[in-house]
């Protein structure tokens, strides 16, 4: 392999693939009262979320430190020239930030190539995949940075939440504020445009919600790559892939869960599908023009800002 791809936490990709491609991924940290966990590496998907929603103390992000991002440099480049990192859009996370600071502390004379996704969760997961697939390959940097940019220009994600509670208990409902005497059953629908998450509509139930989404990916040309990630309802999740499956090859639709970088906004019940398209292909409309228009007025849906820890993080 002349190229290795290193990318974050927020990326929810199953272990499977991460073994399977060579994946180097780097957590985020998880603080939950005075302790602190890395995502994926100290506490699981599933004890995550059953602390979100029975523990007294509101779970907190961060991003992973500079120094973190410095150590994986310098171990891969002990066996590799060529390093690809692949991050959560910095206008959702500081983890991009954070990584070109790590290859600036790292020193190493290997070639590193810092790059923003501008997408989250599966979004990011099909960027990653797509360039490990050529690393694996041996494909050279070159080609696998072409690949990277058309793929994040080819990839589209919308989602919806089962309720806004999350948010609320975040603190980052902003200007959705006035509306939560009424619309605290709603389920927002989002999609991501130039790396922000952005409400486009909401709907009254969770079958409607869905249907959306799918509607969204069926209406879309030219379907590359597919994933469905759920926080907490797989069986629902599993449904939606296999609803979506006639679009693309089996080992071309995957389906994961949601880790705690969103988890702890979306909470829940929170379902998200991410496609890719060809490349040069257009697609009938932007993703979330697909809607039919909704009824329902808008609301504000907040940025993932990961915070730096304010706790002294474990050394690895």
């Amino acid at each position: 392999m002349s190229v290795k791809i290193v990318t974050d936490s927020t990326v929810d990709l199953s272990t499977q693939y991460v073994k399977e491609l060579g994946l180097t991924v780097v957590p985020v940290y998880i603080q939950i009262g005075e302790k602190n966990y890395r995502d994926g590496v100290d506490i699981s998907q599933d004890e995550f979320y059953d602390k979100l929603v029975n523990s007294p103390v509101y779970p907190i992000t961060s991003q992973p430190t500079p120094d973190d991002f410095a150590r994986v440099y310098r171990e891969l480049s002990k066996e590799i020239d060529e390093i690809v990192s692949i991050h959560v859009s910095s206008k959702l996370s500081g983890t991009y930030n954070s990584a070109l600071q790590g290859k600036a502390l790292a020193g190493t004379k290997s070639n590193i190539t810092i790059i923003d996704s501008k997408s989250v969760t599966v979004g990011l997961g099909l960027t990653t995949l797509s360039a490990a697939r050529l690393a694996k390959a041996g494909e050279n940097l070159t080609k696998i940075l072409d690949d990277i940019k058309q793929a994040i220009n080819n990839t589209h994600l919308l989602g919806t939440f089962d309720t806004l509670k999350y948010l609320v208990r975040g603190g980052r409902i902003g200007k959705a504020k006035a509306l939560l005497g009424s619309v605290l059953n709603v389920k927002p629908i989002v999609t991501l445009r130039d790396g922000e998450i952005v409400p486009i509509g909401n709907v009254r139930t969770r079958a409607k919600a869905i249907e959306k989404l799918f509607e969204s990916v069926k209406n879309a040309l030219n379907i590359l790559e597919i994933s469905v990630v759920h926080s907490t309802t797989p069986d629902e999740a599993r449904e939606l892939r296999d609803r979506l499956s006639s679009l693309v090859s089996s080992d071309r639709i995957h389906l994961e869960q949601l880790g705690p970088a969103l988890g702890v906004h979306g909470g829940p019940g929170t379902l998200i599908v991410a496609f890719r398209n060809e490349p040069g292909i257009a697609i009938e409309s932007e993703p979330h023009k697909l809607l039919p228009k909704l009824p329902i007025k808008k609301i504000s849906v907040p940025s993932l800002h990961l915070p730096k820890p304010k706790l002294k993080l474990p050394h690895r």
